[in-house]
């Protein structure tokens, strides 16, 4: 059986020590970029290897004209896949992302991967929580390097669209826009990441947490599906987007888990269409 959105930690204990598994430790903290992986060396699950989100799951911040592109824009191709090989990962290997934010970072791996064609990662539901509750031990023993994997580009699972794509939006109003941002956030209100407040005009907000249940797991497939439905009528004419394209990827996970495929992300997100003053701002509900 693979995994293709999210596993329980009652049945990743089953599969602890599978050849074929690997498990990366994806925690972080977008105000301090060493708390991840200092959390990881203070204790991890055990053979888990770590994948930094500004250094592994993120690319450089401008192109080569030096126009910004967003706080955490896609890494290019080539160096994403080199990465990964590093950690091990083959074109058949069963990838499960985790961290202790509710799939906060972790969904970003896993969709990351499927933009890459490879469709067998999953995320730890409830995270490293959840593996602890499930009698799951952690450890601080440093992981063997790992035998560097043969991981190939194939077809990719999901798409992306641009600001451009948006820009055309507010015009023709094909496209659905969800923010994953708090609200306070996409009101304009409380703004500490982006030198802007407010959000894409149109947009409709979602807040990724939203996603969870009291108990910091995903909701069911069915709650999931009603509570989206009523947000967007066909996902394959939905975008998402967030700060800076992280938390997008825990919506777009969302959906997945709900049966509702197809949306894309705008990588930029609300980074890089805030960086152009000649983009239009909302604020607001």
């Amino acid at each position: 059986m693979t995994y293709t959105t999210l596993i329980s930690a009652t049945d990743l204990r089953t599969h602890a020590g599978d050849a074929n598994w690997l498990l990366v430790d994806c925690r972080h903290d977008l105000t301090d970029p060493e708390a991840g992986r200092n959390a990881y060396l203070a204790g991890h699950i055990p053979q888990a290897r770590f994948a930094h989100l500004d250094l592994i799951l993120s690319g450089a911040k401008t192109d080569a004209g030096g126009k910004f592109l967003g706080r955490h824009p896609l890494p290019q191709r080539p160096a994403l896949i080199a990465a990964l090989r590093e950690l091990g990962i083959n074109d058949h290997t069963q990838v499960i992302a985790y961290d202790a934010h509710g799939g906060m970072f972790a969904a970003r791996l896993w969709w990351l991967l499927r933009w890459l064609g490879h469709a067998e990662v999953a995320v730890l539901d409830g995270g490293i929580a959840a593996w602890q509750a499930a009698g799951g031990t952690l450890t601080d023993a440093v992981t063997a390097p790992a035998t560097p994997g043969t991981l190939t580009e194939s077809t990719a699972l999901v798409g992306t669209v641009n600001a451009g794509n948006l820009l055309e939006n507010l015009n023709t109003a094909t496209l659905t826009v969800i923010d994953a941002r708090a609200a306070d956030r996409f009101r304009g209100e409380n703004e500490t990441l982006d030198a802007t407040g407010g959000h894409i005009p149109g947009a409709k907000n979602r807040f990724f947490k939203d996603n969870l249940d009291q108990n910091g797991n995903f909701k069911n497939a069915t709650q999931l599906r009603s509570e989206w439905s009523a947000l967007i009528s066909d996902p394959r004419t939905a975008v998402m987007q967030c700060g800076s394209g992280v938390t997008a990827c825990h919506n777009l996970l969302a959906l997945e888990v709900a049966g509702l495929t197809g949306a894309r992300l705008y990588p930029g997100s609300w980074s890089e269409w805030s960086s152009d003053p000649s983009r239009p701002v909302a604020t607001g509900a």
